[in-house]
């Protein structure tokens, strides 16, 4: 059988690329990749012109698609099924046509006189269907679609010839492929992952908290995702946890009693400034008594105090606007002399005011409005800001965030980001406009934990802030008159999470009868199918034995609710046992109508099925093609796809490199605001490509891209304003657009202070095109950096060097390339023509001798000869996914048949997760 793969890095060449912060050599100019064999006798500016662009490659790839003619054979319902012909291997052409072809061209390598690769075909049973085999005929289809055998110095295999075995391997693969699917299902039971569970909970009780915060969070398995069947299990002391979390989760959802009375914060800038301003009018008078008796030096200080009181400053200070006066806006933990007290009335809001507080774009905020100790442990604090821009010109507006944080002392603070989108200040100088936040106080963390034993004033200090913040990338000044702030605040009482559970009814004197109706309705929801009598009255009877021991029915109502959330029918996402594949019958079974709910709803919006799902489910109706493609238009037009897009693009391009990644703040051109950028920039893409139905080629090469304001001034785009992503044309520049110029994917797969080949490689092979490289041999040779003639060398001689040792040679051959074509782009993803002087060599030569010239070699030769390669990952990768379990040769028919319905349909991301959902690989256990 073929090796395993395992996600590794040779680490001789984690020392190489370390080490090295050279330029790669020149090397010579060969025939670039894509270009017709007839151009090698054109000058090179004909050759350019004549050789076609990354758009007409990217269309015209399907008419050269080994799908384009492709038919899926018949599949028989299960193995004892007579209404369809067993299929059988088509041995007849192995005899006459492929046998002897590969006799040919491949016994002189893979034959009884040498085993390259401990691998001989002549002696592998050609019967596919049924023969042992398969999975090395799976590993020759690979190589001859990839072009990689047989070498082209080795063997002189005509194309027809080639093409021929390519069709024989890939109808027979088809047909061993379903026969072994129809043989037996795959299970994909498993417990929702924490991202779900906590997804799971807010959609059932109305709340966008975090829930799960508690839960550890979830490993990648081989295939890079979280959500696979292999990981995902639930040992008994974990049902505690959860049946804790649960508990918790229904407290905070729901309330008893009165109304809790709001606290109010009124807190004007004239008020603020008040505190610094009138410090100017004693340093004047201090001078005055110093310099009284030199008029010269006093008149001279004079005017210099009054030039520093006008100007403006880095960091957030006051203004009065009348006279233009100025002072910074200061503030310190000790002593509680910042804090502003509340009111238990709402205070008037005053008139446009002269004194404002003025913020400058930058990350040393200051504008701190501490509020003491009073505020509560849960509810929404809603602060709302009165502000305008300073500027009047300009295209573009300034942005505003806010933050929470507390210091208690020197060594204990916190300082959170509490607002979750950026607000932009739309509003000029003599206008205003009120920026609202509501911030569920339950959710921040962590909390000051003094708040409530240390008095105020004392030490350590119990008292907490908020921070107002300008998070404009550019100089764009915002200014501030008055702030409000109010906690805790209820729009209605009770609040709607708690009538979702407690809903009205004309039985809700009868405590028994109101039971049954919100258990009914609850476990429903929760369990995603419909629930028996026997289970709703073990429910109940929980509920008596616990009523007599809870001061409330609302009490006693959530213990036994806790106990739903707490079971194995709401924590694992197959809760329907009846389709099961099992010893007896284990042929493929269709899913029912609740259990396609649920994967639907699992693979769209990460959580369970809605209420219209559900009504579905329960006529009957789900599953028929029409509707099912009118819940999936409706579920991505759906706020909640956001949550499938985010995880499954974070899972699938290995984005947690990206968030371990932490550069020194003085690192030139990085800050937290682009971390955040190249962060979101994936993400945003395939929400661009999803809402257009663009081509998944589009991750290859496209000509516009998503950035906000900060990742194009990192680009060097201009005329791109504001935080917000948005879409930006590129102008046909191969150097821009798609994955594999993302500064962020680029950024994750470097070592500081220069990039990594190996890596981006090796990222490149696995995530993009599903085909991992092996792992190293054990005994892979150290680079010997004490050497001086290896110490002189550039990186890219390093690494052929290195690549030269027998022990080496047959695995980075096949990975070195694919790097090295990104070596233009350097450890933050610039694009850069020389390093150190010299000029960057971008070229390599793949292992069927093709050249890769830089990025615009590499997504011609992506574009030109691996669609299909590329395609197929895709969907095999979204499939991952979908199921939350891992492929294997038993659906290698279903990925083949769905990617060339992909195909034919112009290869559209939304067009493939319709298809995905559409197939009976998506439908079956």
């Amino acid at each position: 059988m073929p090796i395993s793969i395992v996600k590794i890095c040779c680490p001789a060449l984690v020392v190489c690329a370390v080490a090295s912060l050279a330029a790669v050599l020149d090397a010579s100019e060969p025939d670039k990749v894509g270009q017709p064999p007839t151009q090698s006798n054109l000058s090179v500016s004909e050759a350019a012109d004549a050789a076609p662009d990354l758009e007409q490659l990217k269309r015209g790839g399907f008419e050269r698609s080994r799908f384009k003619s492709f038919v899926a054979p018949q599949h028989p319902q299960s193995v004892g099924d007579q209404s369809v012909p067993a299929p059988q291997a088509n041995l007849a052409e192995f005899e006459s046509t492929i046998g002897p072809l590969l006799e040919l061209n491949c016994t002189d390598c893979h034959g009884p006189y040498a085993t390259e690769g401990n691998f001989r075909i002549d002696t592998m049973d050609p019967d596919l269907v049924s023969g042992s085999d398969t999975d090395w005929w799976a590993e020759v289809f690979a190589v001859l679609t990839k072009g990689e055998m047989p070498p082209p110095d080795a063997s002189e295999l005509e194309e027809a010839d080639r093409l021929r075995i390519v069709d024989w391997l890939a109808t027979e693969l088809q047909t061993a492929s379903r026969v072994r699917r129809s043989s037996g299902g795959h299970s994909a039971f498993r417990r929702m992952t924490r991202y779900e569970y906590n997804y799971a909970l807010q959609d059932l009780l109305g709340l966008p908290w975090d829930f799960a915060k508690d839960l550890p969070p979830e490993s990648h398995s081989e295939d890079g995702f979280q959500n696979s069947s292999e990981l995902l299990h639930v040992t008994v002391s974990q049902f505690e946890t959860y049946r804790r979390i649960a508990r918790s989760a229904l407290e905070r959802a729901t309330v008893s009693g009165a109304r809790p009375p709001t606290r109010y914060w009124g807190i004007s800038m004239k008020d603020a400034a008040d505190r610094e301003l009138p410090n100017q009018a004693v340093q004047i008078e201090n001078a005055k008594q110093e310099l009284k008796e030199d008029p010269e030096k006093l008149k001279a200080e004079l005017d210099r105090l009054e030039k520093s009181f006008r100007k403006p400053h880095r960091t957030a200070y006051f203004k009065e606007r009348s006279s233009g006066r100025t002072a910074v806006a200061k503030w310190q933990y000790r002593g509680a002399k910042y804090a502003y007290a509340p009111t238990d009335e709402p205070p008037s809001i005053p008139d446009a005011l002269d004194r404002v507080a003025i913020l400058p774009a930058g990350r040393q905020q200051k504008l701190i409005l501490e509020l003491g100790n009073q505020l509560p442990d849960e509810g929404n604090m809603r602060v709302r800001v009165r502000a305008s821009r300073v500027q009047v010109d300009g295209e573009h507006f300034p942005s505003m965030q806010l933050m929470f944080g507390w210091q208690a002392s020197n060594e204990g603070r916190a300082l959170l980001r509490v607002s979750q989108a950026d607000t932009e200040i739309t509003a000029g100088p003599d206008d205003s406009q009120w920026v609202q936040w509501d911030v569920p106080l339950g959710e921040i963390y962590p909390r000051n934990s003094v708040r409530k034993t240390s008095p105020m004033g004392a030490m350590p200090s119990p008292s907490e802030y908020i921070r107002i913040a300008n998070s404009s990338a550019s100089a764009n000044d915002i200014q501030v008159d008055y702030v409000s702030v109010a906690a805790p605040v209820y729009d209605q009482w009770p609040p709607a999470s708690h009538e979702r559970i407690f809903f009205a009814s004309e039985h809700a004197d009868n405590e028994l009868a109101y039971a049954e109706e919100i258990v009914t309705a609850f476990l429903t929801r929760a369990w995603r199918r419909p629930v028996s009598d026997a289970e709703i009255d073990r429910k109940l009877e929980l509920f008596s034995d616990l009523r007599p021991q809870c001061e409330s029915f609302e009490e006693a109502i959530v213990e036994v609710l806790a106990t739903v959330l707490a079971s194995p029918q709401f924590l694992y996402v197959s809760n329907d046992t009846a389709s099961m594949p099992s010893a007896e019958t284990p042929q493929r079974s269709t899913l029912t109508d609740y259990a396609l709910a649920t994967r639907l709803a699992m693979f769209l919006w990460c959580s369970v099925p809605d209420d219209q799902l559900l009504e579905l489910a329960e006529e009957g109706q789900l599953a028929q093609p029409a509707v099912l493609a009118s819940q999936v238009d409706r579920m991505l037009a759906d706020p909640r796809s956001e949550r499938f897009t985010r995880h499954f693009v974070h899972q699938w391009l290995d984005m947690q490199l990206l968030d371990f990644m932490n550069f020194k703040q003085h690192i030139r051109n990085f800050d937290p605001q682009l971390k955040e950028a190249m962060q979101h920039e994936p993400i945003a893409f395939f929400e661009e490509m999803l809402r257009e139905d663009a081509s998944v080629l589009d991750f290859i090469h496209c000509d516009y891209t998503m950035a906000n304001e900060r990742l194009a001034e990192h680009y060097g785009i201009r005329g791109v304003f504001g935080n917000d992503f948005q879409r930006v044309d590129l102008g046909g520049d191969y150097q821009r657009g798609g994955l594999l110029t993302q500064a962020g994917l680029l950024a994750m797969n470097s070592d500081w202070p220069d990039s990594h080949p190996l890596k981006r490689a090796i990222w490149v092979l696995e995530s993009l095109l599903n085909d991992p490289p092996p792992p190293p041999p054990p005994a892979v040779p150290q680079i010997d950096l004490a050497d001086p003639e290896i110490a002189k060398m550039t990186l890219k001689e390093r690494i052929e060097d290195h690549r030269n040792h027998a022990a080496c040679m047959s695995c980075h051959v096949k990975i070195d390339p694919w790097g090295i074509a990104f070596e233009n782009y350097d450890a933050l993803g610039q694009w850069r023509d020389e390093i150190r002087g010299k000029p960057v060599d971008a070229s390599s030569e793949l292992f069927n001798h093709q050249t890769l010239d830089g990025m615009d070699g590499l997504k011609r030769f992506l574009l030109q000869n691996r669609q299909d390669q590329f395609v197929q990952a895709m969907v095999h990768k979204l499939s991952t996914y979908a199921l939350g379990r891992p492929l294997t040769f038993a659906d290698r028919a279903d990925v083949d048949a769905i990617t060339a319905e992909v195909r034919a349909q112009g290869d559209g991301l939304g067009t493939m997760i319709h298809e995905i959902v559409s197939s009976e690989l998506f439908q079956s256990r």
